[in-house]
């Protein structure tokens, strides 16, 4: 029960943000319903695609550690070549959840009607 109220929160807050957002940009600047329309819809889909990144690559980088932690465990001795493919592989799922989190970051910040 608990953690599906944390992420009834979760949503909550990511539903304020996105929606506070769309109403400063619409009180600084008088804006054209088309660009409000897609700054609303970048809002949302860059969140969603945030949190689907980040749940994507947590799970991955579980699953890695779990993974590396088994292998250690049944050969001890192996235990450096191990870590040191484990550092790089949760370096390159980091390193696609930047991606996204860059990818977002343009969405929201280029004007495509200023073209």
């Amino acid at each position: 029960m608990g953690r599906k109220l944390a992420w009834l929160g979760l949503a909550v807050v990511v539903l304020l943000v996105a929606l506070s957002s769309v109403a400063q940009a619409a009180e600084v600047v008088k804006r054209t319903d088309a660009e409000l329309r897609y700054f609303a819809i970048a809002a949302a889909s860059t969140a969603f695609g945030l949190a689907i990144a980040a749940i994507g690559g947590a799970f991955s980088q579980s699953r890695g550690i779990r993974s590396a932690l088994e292998g250690i465990a049944r050969n001890p001795g192996a235990s450096g070549p191990i870590t040191t493919a484990m550092i790089i592989g949760l370096a390159l799922i980091e390193s696609l959840v930047i991606y996204v989190l860059v990818v977002c970051l343009i969405l929201l910040i280029v004007n495509p009607f200023g073209i």
